[in-house]
């Protein structure tokens, strides 16, 4: 066996268990492309080193300018897209303010939890629509 092939498919080989070890599809693809210079050391001898390891580098940056074009967007559509941004999910209830809204912000409690909320002064007790979240700050307006 020729050192080169040896080579170049211990390369491929050690790219893939990389990727295996800690995914991110990033090595992957530069796995490909070892494979592609294995592939073509082995079926046409006498390729000098600087040759594959050029052809190793642009199919590297061809391959991943490939994965980020049509394969790194390409997500899963969730049937609960909110379920883990929990402000998220209370826009639209209605809640009686537990502190009275001075200066554009106030308290409410939603379950078991306290937020701070903006809106226009209101007084303690009077019912609010949450309409929009901001970080964890909730926008209320009177319900």
């Amino acid at each position: 066996m020729r050192w080169d092939v040896v080579s170049w498919a211990t390369i491929t080989l050690l790219l893939f268990a990389a990727e295996a070890m800690a995914p991110g599809a990033f090595m992957l693809w530069m796995g490909f492309a070892a494979a592609v210079v294995f592939l073509g050391v082995l079926l046409i001898p006498g390729v000098s080193l600087l040759v594959q390891v050029a052809v190793f580098i642009v199919l590297s940056f061809v391959s991943i300018q490939i994965y980020r074009k049509w394969f790194r967007n390409t997500g899963r559509v969730s049937d609960q897209p909110l379920l883990n941004r929990r402000a998220e999910q209370l826009v639209g209830v209605v809640a009686p303010l537990d502190q009275a809204i001075i200066g554009g912000r106030g308290r409410i409690k939603l379950g078991d939890a306290y937020w701070v909320v903006q809106g226009p002064d209101l007084a303690a007790g009077t019912p609010v629509r949450v309409i929009a979240v901001d970080g964890m700050t909730l926008k209320v307006q009177e319900a």
